[in-house]
């Protein structure tokens, strides 16, 4: 039951939904949809300045009116941002001589280059994971005795919050048997090493095999013992034997080498002409034979290459929503991606802008490449006897697989991930893999005279004084073609912030969080965001103070998991009298949550309209 006084001063409720669609190889998770309809308990004080019986006005009307008395008020008309500049975010990754991240760096200290020209560095922060949690249980002790006295007593309890998130993508498509059953054992090993705050997912490129985040080593155990190989096309011994790599040189590099060696080894797939006095003609055209199986070398090749990309994109999508720490571990032996620059520079993009590290690991290990060595791979000869490579065969082959290990170096390099390759030690190599650097430095910028064009732009991130150090940073990003929607950019801010543990201090804001039980499976937990007004930015407008507040609470379970979210917009047109006397000790936004015992973790986030500024807090609370 509300206090009469509380129940005069409740505003008019406001529904928003932020709609965060999984994709459908992800089906087993359910849909997040955010419905938000919120309420919020002003000071009574205000309450002698609106009507109750009287219908809320539109901003619009606040504004207009002089004689409109309302000052504060909630209503259900998304609040625009003045967003309209494109940030480039670029994370890097500074080492020593030793592989150490170094830590001790400055602004002043980088140097971005947008094709070879220098641009401000606007944004800069210096990363240090680990302390998340324990941020957030600080929250709860140093709030607990500012709560508002009509408050229940019970305070939330300390609770072991999620901190890291891991999520493992496998490579099935691409990956042999036996590569995957030795990455498959040492994952086993590895996965024992977790610690109580880790939570790990299992993944494939497939979409065969999907484990969602958990601190369960047994379901984790079951699912890597149903990994194997599924291959979307499969090798038919043709002869001409022309792989993937080779297929691209030919048809999109319009390399002429690659083309002879093809169609010498085709001559001698053909059966021959043979008659008396010659030394025989193939039957066929070998140069349209190498056309035919180039083009459907290629397609197929394309085919596995975008599926493999786009479930490492929705990998990127689905970890960017989960409250922590973030990287994902491909495993995988390597592919190109001809023609595909942008697709994976979307996926650079994603994982930069949601703090997400791409950590690759090259499941063949040491390897060495042995042309033909394969019984398997053999082409046949139409005429019997042996079939002898022509000369160059084997240059194209070594090309091949090194070529496999650039997009797995590219990712890693561009997100300030470890690319572990040349080495058989693949316990060493999830060791190095699923740890989270050090120190990272998230740099921004907006690009000078950015035209609208859609095009790829080279980035050079330097050390003016690099010393012994190495540094690891994207390469490049593609320009827009068209500037976002405002409110969209700036609802995908809020979200961005909400599925993070980051927390922002540019607002008055603190978080206190209470419940209470209602029985041995029901809870009320409450979520309450005290904002000190007196220090807000507001815009003056006939006589009266102006501003918008956009507040999201969020519960998240054990494992990470989104529970329930509730959004408020709060409309201020504040007299300076109430500003000054009457909200002296500030507004407390209440949104109430009806949850089961266990232990979760609280994240709150409030933006302003004028100042543009947004503060993000952490919580946990353990229920028994």
């Amino acid at each position: 039951m509300r206090s009469s006084a509380e129940a005069r001063c409740l505003a008019a409720p406001a529904a928003l939904s932020f709609a965060l669609i999984r994709s459908k190889f992800f089906s087993c998770t359910p849909l997040l949809i955010i419905s938000l309809i919120l309420t919020f308990a002003a000071v009574p004080s205000l309450a002698q300045d609106a009507s109750p019986k009287a219908p809320q006005p539109t901003l619009a009307a606040q504004s207009n009116s002089a004689q409109n008395t309302v000052e504060l008020a909630s209503h259900d008309e998304p609040a625009t941002f003045k967003v309209n500049v494109k940030l480039v975010v670029v994370r890097a990754v500074v080492r020593d001589a030793q592989g150490r991240a170094v830590g001790n760096l400055h602004q002043e200290d980088f140097e971005i280059f947008d094709k070879g020209k220098p641009q401000v560095i606007s944004q800069f922060e210096v990363e240090q994971p680990g302390t998340l949690a324990a941020k957030a249980r600080q929250n709860v002790e140093e709030n607990i005795d500012k709560l508002p006295e009509s408050l229940p007593s019970k305070s939330a309890s300390e609770s072991t919050a999620p901190e890291r998130f891991v999520a493992y993508l496998f490579d099935d498509i691409h990956l042999e048997f036996g590569d995957l059953a030795r990455v498959r054992e040492a994952a086993q090993r590895h996965f024992s090493t977790l610690r109580p705050t880790d939570r790990a997912a299992i993944f494939t490129t497939s979409g065969l095999t999907v484990l969602d985040f958990t601190d369960d080593r047994t379901k984790l155990h079951d699912a890597l013992f149903h990994l194997n190989p599924h291959p979307i096309s499969r090798h038919t011994n043709d002869c001409p034997d022309i792989s993937y790599y080779q297929a691209d040189q030919i048809i999109n590099k319009n390399d002429p080498e690659a083309l002879q060696i093809a169609i010498q080894e085709a001559t001698g797939c053909e059966p021959l002409k043979i008659t008396p006095g010659t030394t025989g003609v193939p039957l066929g055209n070998p140069t349209a034979t190498v056309s035919a199986v180039s083009a459907s070398v290629l397609a197929a090749g394309d085919h596995e290459s975008n599926i493999s990309l786009g479930l490492l994109k929705q990998t990127v999508q689905v970890i960017s929503h989960m409250p922590g720490q973030r990287s994902i571990v491909l495993a995988s032996p390597g592919f190109i991606a001809p023609r595909m620059e942008y697709e994976t520079n979307e996926i650079v993009d994603r994982a930069v802008r949601s703090q997400v590290i791409i950590n690759t690991l090259d499941a063949r290990g040491l390897f060495v490449v042995m042309p033909f060595g394969d019984a398997s791979h053999q082409p046949t000869n139409p005429l019997g006897g042996d079939h002898a490579p022509p000369p160059g065969k084997a240059l194209i082959e070594i090309a091949a697989a090194n070529a496999n290990d650039d997009l797995l170096a590219t990712l890693a390099d561009s997100t300030g991930g470890v690319f572990f390759h040349n080495n058989n030690d693949f316990d060493e190599g999830f060791r190095r893999v699923a740890q989270t650097p050090e120190y990272s430095y998230v740099l921004a910028f907006a690009p000078q005279n950015l035209k609208l064009d859609g095009s790829y732009h080279i980035l050079k991130v330097k050390l003016k004084n690099p010393q012994k150090l190495t540094l690891q940073a994207r390469r490049g990003y593609y320009a827009p073609k068209h500037f976002a929607d405002p409110n969209e950019q700036a609802k995908q801010e809020i979200e961005d912030a909400m599925y993070s543990q980051e927390e922002l201090h540019n607002l008055p804001v603190k978080l206190h969080t209470q419940f209470f039980k209602s029985s041995d499976a029901d809870a009320k937990l409450v979520v309450l965001a005290h904002v000190d007004v007196q220090h807000l930015h507001f815009r003056k407008l006939e006589g009266r103070n102006n501003n918008v507040l956009t507040c999201v609470s969020a519960v998240f379970n054990r494992n990470g998991n989104f529970v329930q979210g509730m959004e408020k917009t709060v409309t201020m047109n504040l007299k300076d009298e109430t500003l000054e006397h009457k909200l002296a000790s500030g507004i407390t936004l209440k949104t109430s949550f009806d949850v089961k015992p266990g232990s979760y973790l609280v994240r709150l986030v409030v933006r302003d309209e004028q100042g543009q500024a947004m503060s993000a807090e952490n919580g946990t609370v353990e229920i028994r």
